[in-house]
């Protein structure tokens, strides 16, 4: 199958695009970011996109970023933490190496400081937090072929537990 070498899903602040960036570097492969590709399509944060548009307008952007990287890179991907939301994007993950980042609530505050730029997470974050990842975590697991725990670990020893849990050799 074409597309991405890896792919990595997971909630805000787990670390994707971190761990991703030195995956690509040890595999010798190209990074990409849908959050990324959204902000520069559409001119604006994904903030903004929330608040003038709302989360069903950003979901249907989102959904058509994650078809076109998965239909185009060959290399490491990392999905915005919303999209797996999506059947049809979960459908597309079938059959691809998906390794799903994970992290406690406690883990979550420490990194992201869970604050008012996450437009998810803008009343009562803590609570917003685990509701999202209650509805969020069986989807996670639906689509991957691995889970890596990233709590107490540095973006290295992530890194070498997704190689490893993928049985992929460094470049």
């Amino acid at each position: 199958m074409s597309g991405p070498l890896i792919v990595l899903v997971g909630p805000m602040g787990v670390g994707k695009s971190t761990v991703g960036q030195l995956l690509a570097e040890r595999l010798g492969a190209g990074f990409r970011d849908t959050d990324d590709d959204i902000v520069a399509a559409q001119g604006r944060s994904i903030a903004e996109i929330f608040v003038d548009e709302g989360e069903e307008a950003f979901r249907a952007i989102e959904k058509q970023a994650v078809r076109r990287a998965l239909a185009e890179h060959t290399g490491v991907l990392a999905l915005g933490g919303g999209s797996v939301l999506d059947a049809d994007s979960r459908a597309l993950l079938a059959d691809r190496r998906v390794v799903y980042l994970s992290m406690d609530v406690e883990e979550a505050v420490q990194r992201t400081g869970l604050n008012a730029a996450r437009p998810l997470l803008a009343v009562n974050p803590r609570k917003q937090w685990r509701e999202l990842m209650e509805a969020r975590r069986g989807l996670y697991e639906e689509v991957a072929t691995a889970v890596v725990a990233t709590d107490g670990r540095t973006p290295e020893e992530v890194t070498r537990a997704a190689l490893d849990a993928l049985e992929l050799k460094e470049a």
